[in-house]
């Protein structure tokens, strides 16, 4: 279904401020991640790995390919995506919340958001590769801080301010530069739901959450309101409210049929 910007509402969020931790002095031979569920420090997480020449605010050592073009390191590239690991393996705590048995991951999720960011129809002024991209980091800071949900009762600045204080270690892992940038950048639009890409994927977000719960519905045979009820009426764009009007419409389908 084709939108217009005008029919992808723009938030008025204003930009939370970027901090930066201080740089980590990095060596070659091991990996030691803290992970916090408690309200975390501002280094939430301890990194050892290690580039031979690194030194505290030098920067990340430059590897000089064949070919003669530089990229990062391939030991921070590996640090970042074990660091990632954490998101295939940490289940989302709502499900659990509820008694689902073998819930979701984070990743999981990401992943099918990601798919539906590449299935959508084309939306004028909608840059698709950017929707996939911004769904795929959207969660990534809970590698860290893990799947905070409103039942933990920590207030959205808190939240916030955790997951960037995440993110910027994360990207420090990476070793900064061009890539660890466009990730911050790709976080912060989805954060502060700033562009109509940011609209479309958190309306993937509500929609992907529905989506499994209702197939938990039908697996588990629970009856799971909340999740229904908490997206209602929230969604920004019109493949948003398409997509769910159909889960919902299946799902009272089955409702009336039991």
């Amino acid at each position: 279904m084709a939108a217009t910007r005008s029919s992808l509402s723009l938030s008025s969020h204003s930009s939370l401020p970027l901090h930066r931790c201080e740089p980590h002095r990095f060596g070659r031979t091991s990996l030691n991640l803290a992970f916090f569920s408690e309200p975390p420090s501002p280094r939430l997480v301890s990194v050892r790995a290690g580039v031979d020449g690194f030194e505290s605010g030098a920067g990340p050592k430059m590897e000089t390919h064949s070919n003669g073009v530089e990229a990062s390191s391939s030991s921070s590239a590996i640090d970042f995506l074990t660091l990632c690991h954490r998101l295939k393996t940490t289940k989302r705590k709502g499900w659990i919340n509820h008694g689902i048995k073998g819930p979701e991951s984070i990743a999981d999720h990401m992943y099918r958001m990601a798919l539906m960011a590449l299935i959508a129809g084309d939306l004028t002024g909608v840059n698709r590769e950017r929707c996939i991209k911004i769904a795929i980091v959207h969660d990534i800071a809970e590698a860290i801080v893990g799947d905070i949900t409103p039942s933990d009762g920590v207030p959205k600045k808190e939240k916030s301010r955790r997951e960037q204080a995440a993110l910027n270690e994360m990207c420090e892992v990476l070793g900064g530069g061009m890539r660890a940038e466009e990730i911050k950048e790709l976080w912060a639009e989805y954060e502060n739901n700033s562009s109509i890409e940011a609209n479309l994927v958190k309306d993937f977000d509500k929609v992907e959450m529905i989506l499994q719960a209702l197939e938990y519905e039908m697996e588990h045979g629970k009856v799971l309101d909340e999740f229904f009820l908490s997206t209602a009426g929230k969604f920004q764009t019109e493949i948003g409210k398409s997509w769910a009007a159909e889960i919902n419409s299946r799902r009272n389908s089955r409702l009336v049929e039991n």
